[in-house]
């Protein structure tokens, strides 16, 4: 079964991948007309895969990343009608070079090919990720988590719908319906089929996808993401930062999950903080000497410096230099996002320069870590590594390159 959707995959490519920008932004404006005009449709499949979910005992946090309504099937649509706004990044001359013996060499970008992505308890992701595919000419295989299964098959069958309805092959998106573990294992190993595989979830989704898969793997997702508290800090903006980044939608991979404070502001700075963070029930852990300013925070545990919460907790630690503090972010984090809270120039650009994540903010929340809020539409994930993108991958990070040599009858 997963072989055949390769095989369908690839036929499809090939048109896909030299499809003009009209025709490729027809195919997207004809998905997202599909979703709204499927609105009904997708929320009643929807309410089944969230009933399941709460029959399960799934977090509340993952119960908020399942659900759709109205508005945010609109928000869905509108993230697709972004990305035919965007710039086509098939066929782009990125450098050109003329040789002695008067070759002509340009290098071009071109689309990746096939692409699998792999997500869990997300169905929006099934039509950002298909739609920037699209755009960027790649096809995509489709393989989310049995928790949205339902969702998940409604969106890809309006999709592909529409994408006949143009005259395109409809095999361009597809989904994997079998969401057992042996199907995302075979799905890992596609390397015939397969040019790069994508995983979008949680830790346990990440590591077993970088542990078993021989296809290239994009990594991404997992968001252990700090906000260090300057002793330069203008608290008003602190609290305001941390609030936001931990409280305004704690389920996702850019909400932060870690607070360092200098010692030297640290008991007005953790009682503000802890003030406005107590009006959304959260819970801090922490080491010793904040619980020493807030006896009722908890006290953390080695593996709580580490964790994504996805919920509402935070740990906190009192630290005492921004030295400290990049070593604690070095030690327990994601590479991510990390931001710092400083009126301090030098030490802001200390802390841009050496924390190593894909994404280093100055007096500015965690959660502008988006593809949409950097500007590059809707993103297919957060690249924590290095190679081959990092951070929002959007449409250029979902394009290689070819060299077009042209001559004139010279042999070597």
């Amino acid at each position: 079964m997963l072989e055949e959707l390769g095989v369908k995959a690839k036929e499809a490519e090939r048109k896909l991948s030299v499809a003009t920008t009209e025709e490729k932004n027809k195919i997207l404006i004809a998905i997202a007309k599909a979703l709204i005009d499927n609105t009904e449709k997708i929320v009643e499949a929807n309410a089944i895969d969230l009933e399941n979910g709460k029959k399960n005992g799934l977090p509340d946090g993952i119960l908020d990343r399942l659900m759709l309504n109205a508005d945010r099937i609109k928000g869905m649509a509108k993230g697709i009608e972004d990305i035919v706004k965007l710039p086509d990044p098939v066929g782009k001359i990125l450098n050109t070079t003329v040789r002695p013996n008067g070759l002509k060499i340009e290098k071009v970008s071109v689309p990746l090919g096939v692409i699998a992505v792999i997500f869990e308890a997300r169905p929006n992701v099934t039509s950002d990720a298909a739609a920037l595919c699209l755009k960027s000419g790649n096809t995509v295989i489709l393989r989310g988590g049995k928790e949205a299964i339902n969702s998940n098959k409604m969106i890809t069958s309006a999709m592909r719908d529409a994408v006949k309805s143009v005259g395109m092959n409809e095999d361009v998106i597809q989904l994997v319906e079998d969401t057992s573990r042996e199907s995302a294992t075979a799905l890992m190993t596609m390397n015939k089929y397969v040019d790069v595989l994508i995983p979008r979830g949680g830790a346990g989704l990440i590591q077993a996808v970088v542990r078993n898969a021989t296809v290239p793997v994009i990594e991404t997702g997992v968001g252990n993401c700090h906000i260090y508290v300057d002793k330069d800090a203008d608290l008003d903006k602190a609290v305001d930062i941390v609030f936001n980044a931990k409280t305004q939608r704690p389920s996702v991979c850019n909400a932060a999950e870690s607070l360092l404070i200098h010692k030297d502001i640290a008991k007005e700075a953790l009682t503000r903080i802890k003030q406005r963070l107590d009006t959304k029930d959260v819970v801090l852990i922490g080491d010793k000497d904040s619980r020493a300013i807030a006896p009722d925070i908890k006290e953390a545990t080695a593996d709580d410096w580490g964790t994504e919460y996805l919920d509402y907790k935070m740990s906190v630690k009192i630290v005492n230099s921004v030295d400290e503090a990049i070593d604690h972010i070095y030690k327990y984090s994601t590479h991510h996002s990390e931001c710092i809270v400083t009126e301090n120039k030098e030490t802001a650009e200390k802390f841009l320069n050496e924390v190593d994540s894909a994404a280093v903010y100055v007096n500015a929340s965690t959660r502008f870590t988006d593809g949409g809020e950097f500007g590059f539409g809707a993103e297919i994930g957060i690249s924590t590594q290095k190679l081959h993108a990092r951070g929002p991958i959007g449409l250029p990070e979902l394009q290689s390159f070819k060299y077009k040599i042209y001559g004139k009858g010279q042999i070597r």
